[in-house]
């Protein structure tokens, strides 16, 4: 019965981070969205789902492709795996971080933001941190068909919301996304240091 209960308590868990990691990735393609959003007068529905069908693709395909690679050598490396998790993730939030209170001045979105080659140019460009996130998926062992489910959708939905509230806003929210995020990533590297160690 115990051990029942503490499978079900590792589940919930497993499922929370990543529910979080696909947040914390996803903030990338929202800051991005918002600029895309800003240019565009009163969006039709297909130009707010497009970047989200663009971004949420690659966010779930970059994953799977790292796990793959990661699941060639991950038990090669399990004496370890925490560390490589923490400082795979900790890149990744850190570099969110720092583009996020970067103070350079960025220029304004094209008028023709939702052109096919600059969506996929972009969807990659944001999908790319992605692609170590699926190595620490497989270092972690985590259900990889769930978490590219959960990556891609949440990635959808939170790309349309930025569109939208750049259309709305213009880009006021998109450094506190990125900062958000990065921390968000920086702190479950913190999590699974922690968890291997005590």
């Amino acid at each position: 019965m115990l051990r029942t209960r503490r499978g079900v308590r590792e589940h919930i868990v497993s499922l929370l981070e990543v529910v979080l990691i696909a947040f914390g990735l996803s903030m990338d393609a929202f800051a991005v969205a918002i600029t895309l959003g800003v240019p565009v007068k009163n969006p039709t529905r297909m130009e707010i789902m497009l970047p989200g069908i663009y971004f949420g693709f690659f966010q779930a395909f970059m994953p799977a492709m790292g796990y793959v690679g990661g699941m060639y050598s991950v038990n090669k490396i399990q004496g370890f795996d925490h560390w490589i998790a923490f400082a795979l993730l900790g890149f990744i939030g850190g570099k969110m971080l720092k583009d996020s209170l970067s103070k350079a001045e960025e220029k304004p979105a094209a008028k023709n933001t939702l052109q096919f080659i600059k969506m996929l140019l972009l969807a990659i460009a944001t999908s790319i941190d992605a692609l170590a996130v699926g190595i620490t998926f497989a270092i972690l062992r985590v259900n990889i068909l769930r978490a590219i489910l959960i990556t891609g959708t949440t990635t959808f939905f939170v790309t349309m919301a930025g569109v939208k509230i750049g259309n709305m806003f213009g880009t006021k929210f998109k450094s506190q996304a990125e900062f958000a995020g990065g921390l968000i990533l920086i702190l479950l590297g913190i999590k699974i240091v922690v968890e291997h160690i005590f």
